[in-house]
């Protein structure tokens, strides 16, 4: 019997080339999810569709990645669950396992997501979290940066933070939320919206740390942002101090 099955996900990025499966390229989130699984129900090879709620870039990490699969198993969720885990690499964890409605989608029925950017900076190195955060060579102004981040805060066309020049598509999100915290060496930026543009939480981030330095005045984001334009904007910040944390449905 064929089942609509929920997973919820966590993996290292470091090595992958983002979460979406591309032709010729083996090291990828979905791919890998869907191989085990392909192996796990004795499907012809591409005919597994694992669904995910996004599309992480290369080098980003997840804490609770959902996704949707329709299976034909008698595996219970704890047996699936287990199965994955056994077999698929030490920086992708199957969390989770339930058998939802037919019509959940893990994209279309996303509600909204929570994804955190981590900074530090200091004089010493950050050894054992190097993966996950973006070495700064100098501390930003946070207050500077809470300034600007209201003017980025609601309903916008958010064309100017979108890495996808040519997208056809509205460039129109809600980012309800944009928390920058500060503990010891971490700088944290908190970004919570219905949806995110291509690389539009690292070209935030990217443009926020450019107000930290002083080299954006903080009421200069409105312009940015009204000017649909991606060269007004900052750099797109470096993949490693990106996760999602959680999608709300």
């Amino acid at each position: 019997m064929k089942r609509n099955y929920k997973f919820i996900i966590s993996y290292d990025g470091t090595r992958y080339h983002g979460w979406e499966r591309q032709p010729g390229k083996d090291m990828t989130i979905q791919g890998k999810l869907e191989g085990v699984l392909t192996r796990m129900v004795g499907a012809p090879e591409g005919t597994v569709n694992l669904i995910g709620a996004g599309r992480t870039d290369a080098g980003v990490h997840a804490r609770a990645m959902t996704a949707n699969a329709v299976l034909e198993t008698d595996m219970t969720e704890e047996e699936i669950q287990e199965y994955m885990n056994e077999y698929l690499p030490e920086d992708i964890s199957v969390n989770e396992v339930r058998i939802c409605s037919d019509r959940f989608h893990a994209r279309y029925n996303a509600l909204s997501k929570t994804y955190r950017y981590t900074c530090w900076y200091g004089a010493a190195k950050p050894v054992f979290d190097r993966k996950y955060v973006t070495v700064l060579d100098r501390e930003p102004d946070i207050d500077k940066m809470r300034d600007a981040a209201q003017y980025l805060i609601g309903t916008h066309d958010y064309k100017s933070f979108c890495g996808n020049t040519h997208m056809k598509k509205s460039t129109v999100r809600c980012v309800d939320t944009i928390n920058i915290e500060k503990s010891g060496n971490y700088i944290r930026l908190y970004f919570h919206g219905n949806g995110f543009l291509q690389n539009m939480v690292r070209i935030l981030t990217g443009t926020l740390l450019e107000v930290g330095y002083g080299n954006i005045r903080p009421e200069e984001v409105k312009d940015i942002l009204e000017a649909c334009d991606r060269q007004k904007a900052g750099p797109t910040a470096r993949p490693e101090g990106l996760c999602m944390m959680k999608v709300d449905y």
